[in-house]
């Protein structure tokens, strides 16, 4: 229940940032990306969560996770959110509300990832104009990283570059055709990013 109520809530959050176009065979639904890096994505010290209580807005608070990692919970007092994913913490959070609460439903939502600058980056390489290692966002793409690198070289070689993204032990490549994004408005493979990412821009073969 607690992760049905998380998922219809996240997509709320990401739905403004959803691109268009056909996934290509072999990458992952957009959805299903985008859900997995906030998933996975441990809460820091200022990052701002908003928790909501099904049909209790009363119990509906946002804020800021204090420096010991707390936050503090209307009813229930601190819960400790600091270094575990928003699942992990609605899911103490429900468990403690049952005392008050009939059968709550309980969704932790990131609004801000403010300790984001040193957990969690997402890095530019290759033929671009500025190399970067940029802080992850919500909502971020492909394309909105490589704006940030200042966008391509003119020896670059957009429709060979690559997204790689590395998952508990395994790692996984997928292609991305910049050209086609940045001159034809194909959005197909502009993926939503994860922290950890790394893009790669090859140059042309001469």
């Amino acid at each position: 229940m607690i992760r049905c109520v998380w998922a219809l809530c996240l997509s709320l959050i990401l739905a403004s940032c959803a691109t268009t176009g056909n996934t290509p065979a072999g990458a992952p639904p957009m959805d299903a990306v985008q859900t997995q890096a906030v998933d996975a994505y441990r809460i820091g010290v200022d990052d701002q969560v908003q928790v909501a209580v099904w049909r209790n807005p009363e119990l509906g608070i946002t804020v800021p996770v204090r420096p010991d990692g707390m936050i503090s919970v209307p009813l229930i007092g601190d819960v400790l959110a600091g270094g575990r994913t928003p699942p992990e913490v609605a899911k103490d959070i429900q468990e403690k509300l049952a005392a008050y609460v009939r059968d709550p439903q309980v969704a932790v939502i990131l609004t801000e990832l403010r300790s984001h600058e040193y957990l969690s980056r997402v890095r530019v390489t290759g033929a671009v104009r500025q190399p970067v290692s940029v802080p992850y966002r919500p909502g971020m793409t492909v394309l909105d990283a490589v704006l940030a690198a200042g966008g391509l070289t003119e020896f670059a070689a957009p429709d060979r570059s690559e997204l790689h993204r590395r998952t508990g032990d395994a790692s996984r490549t997928f292609e991305v055709k910049l050209d086609r994004i940045l001159n034809r408005g194909d959005l197909a493979t502009n993926y939503p990013v994860a922290p950890g990412d790394v893009i790669t821009v090859p140059e042309r073969t001469f």
